[in-house]
């Protein structure tokens, strides 16, 4: 539903008829371009048929989902990063391949755990979401590394749209990215975050416990509220700043952003892309 609302009008091919691969014949229209009238057929009825190709897929996008056990979390009344992830890689993955592009699938904790290469066909949503529905957030976080093997297993260049909430070190993060531009792929990182991983807005005291490593702190978050906010925006600050550095697309997310926000963003990357 979410893609169906969002899809009218987006795509327009700017290779249509480029491939060559045939679909059909249909009757000649005024304004066709002469060069595809079959003149075989003409020969044959006295009557002009166009031939008509199916658009040649133009882009290859991969989605690559952070499944590490930080993404499990989530606040009162919000669903979980993990959840809020599939449901956009879903979305992303079935809009690009509404557009007769190829889609693709990574996920990741530690490492690469499922890996389903880029393909065109629509009935490869299938497989897609199959995956993505089987997988349970789990281990601890290795964002740099699984983007590195990600980016070593991709032969052609694309799109790669990463979504994780991105706990690791900025420098190795960053490091990655990098693989990605130095292999000519264009990235889009998709930030994911809980409202109160933003603003630590949790009232009284509470313990946490790293959903992670099961370590446990117990303090007063009103007393950490504005050094805990400064250090998330210097974290995100460096983020952006490394990809704008690279020519990497980033967007920050909330657990309750719409969806169609980030197919925004995704349209506006894939304009600048075809730019």
């Amino acid at each position: 539903m979410v893609v169906e609302g969002f899809i009218t009008g987006l795509h327009r091919s700017p290779f249509h008829g480029f491939s060559a691969e045939f679909s059909e014949h249909r009757a000649y229209r005024h304004g066709d371009e002469l060069k595809h009238i079959d003149w075989k057929i003409y020969g044959r009825t006295d009557r002009y048929y166009v031939k008509q190709f199916e658009e040649e897929t133009n882009l290859r996008c991969l989605v690559a989902v952070d499944a590490s056990a930080s993404m499990r979390y989530a606040s009162e009344g919000m669903i979980s990063k993990f959840d809020y992830a599939t449901s956009m890689a879903a979305a992303l993955m079935y809009l690009v391949l509404r557009q007769r592009d190829a889609a693709g699938l990574a996920v990741y904790n530690t490492d690469v755990v499922s890996y389903l290469p880029p393909r065109s066909k629509m009935s490869y949503i299938q497989d897609l979401l199959r995956t993505l529905g089987s997988v349970t957030p789990s281990e601890r976080t290795g964002t740099a590394t699984s983007l590195h093997h990600v980016a070593e297993r991709l032969s052609r260049r694309g799109l790669v749209v990463i979504i994780s909430d991105l706990f690791d070190s900025a420098e190795t993060i960053l490091s990655s990215l990098r693989h990605f531009r130095h292999d000519h792929h264009d990235v889009l990182v998709m930030h994911v975050m809980d409202p109160r991983e933003v603003d630590f807005d949790l009232g009284a005291a509470s313990v946490f416990k790293d959903m992670e490593t099961g370590e446990e702190l117990t303090t007063q978050p009103q007393m950490l509220q504005r050094s805990y906010q400064q250090v998330v925006a210097d974290f995100c600050q460096t983020i952006r700043r490394g990809c704008f550095d690279q020519n990497i697309d980033y967007v920050r997310l909330t657990t309750n952003t719409p969806f169609d926000v980030a197919l925004t963003e995704y349209i506006a990357s894939r304009a600048r892309v075809r730019g």
